[in-house]
């Protein structure tokens, strides 16, 4: 399966120096290493589809980063630009660097871990995945810090 071919959608205006392309090949490497092969679907969006992807999945009436469906096959990763531009700017790094966390973050929840609920595991894999991957400070050590 080529780059091309994995389901990466771009619903919302990318600034014009992130190569979709880029993002494409990011995203099906990360999808072959990281959850092994699970059919994963990514959606990047902007805060209002967030919003309401958060309301009517999960109750909440505001904007995320990113939230993940599982389902029996892999599921599917929703994330904002919007949100991803702020959290870059607060964080110093890119657009494009901070998209890729936030899709390494939400195949880890698809392959069932949860910062939520486990004892450390998914901030240690995280972890891991991000030196591997040559990403900077992910979700789960900025929300310790």
């Amino acid at each position: 399966m080529s780059a091309d071919d994995i389901p990466l959608l771009f619903r919302a205006s990318l600034p014009r120096r992130l190569p979709r392309k880029g993002l494409r090949s990011f995203f099906a490497g990360m999808v072959k290493r990281v959850a092994r092969g699970r059919e994963i679907a990514c959606l990047i969006t902007d805060d209002r589809e967030l919003r309401q992807l958060n309301r009517r999945f999960r109750g909440a009436n505001y904007s995320t980063d990113v939230l993940s469906f599982p389902s029996d096959a892999g599921g599917e990763i929703a994330i904002s630009v919007d949100r991803a531009a702020a959290q870059a700017a607060e964080h110093g790094h890119s657009i494009d660097e901070e998209l890729r966390i936030l899709m390494l973050h939400g195949a880890l929840h698809l392959t069932g871990l949860d910062h939520e609920t486990d004892a450390g595991e998914m901030a240690a894999v995280e972890a891991r995945w991000r030196k591997r991957l040559g990403l900077p400070c992910g979700l789960i050590e900025r929300a310790r810090a």
